[in-house]
């Protein structure tokens, strides 16, 4: 169970009653789940953010596979039960391996990925485990997706290292009809 209550509009002091009416006019007023029903809590920190992630789905040179690959490397990172039940299933319909997916999510030896998708698996992998890049592997990104992709490949990182800290901390339920198996934490 979440940590806090869903948010409702006679929560929310006057002065964020605008930002907190924009980001809920799509679900009824209200945000029950996910990454949002935390974020809500700063309904103008949350509009912001999702300026950022409006643009990362619509606009980023990345293709959608990456973008999927991307988000379960970091959900894995950040031991994110949520992220991860929401973008595995993702990630498998754009074409990311299961034996690769399975290995992730068990925290097993990763088999190899074909070379875009090793490339961009290297350098989240590297980051989120030495914080740094490498030389070699930004070169390659570069190189293969240029400094817009590079920028991209760390800033869908940080968006969703964000999301899943505030998931983690409000402990936010995975949906009742989950799918995928669970992460191991």
């Amino acid at each position: 169970m979440a940590r806090t209550p869903v948010l409702t509009r006679d929560q929310v002091p006057e002065n964020l009653r605008e930002a907190f009416d924009h980001e809920t006019a799509n679900s009824g007023g209200v945000v029950a789940s996910g990454p949002g029903s935390a974020m809500i809590h700063s309904p103008e920190m949350r509009r912001r953010a999702n300026h950022l992630v409006f643009y990362l789905r619509e606009a980023s040179v990345l293709p959608k596979k990456l973008q999927e690959l991307i988000m379960i490397l970091t959900a894995r990172s950040m031991d994110c039960l949520f992220i991860w039940n929401a973008h595995a299933a993702g990630a498998r319909r754009e074409g990311i391996s299961d034996a690769y997916i399975d290995a992730l999510r068990d925290n097993r030896p990763l088999p190899q990925l074909p070379p875009d998708e090793q490339l961009v698996a290297d350098y989240v992998l590297q980051s989120f485990k030495d914080h740094r890049v490498d030389q070699s592997t930004f070169d390659a990104v570069i190189k293969e997706y240029g400094a817009q992709g590079a920028t991209e490949i760390s800033t869908w990182m940080g968006y969703y290292t964000m999301l899943a800290f505030n998931v983690n901390a409000f402990e936010v339920d995975l949906p009742q009809d989950h799918k995928e198996p669970a992460l191991p934490v």
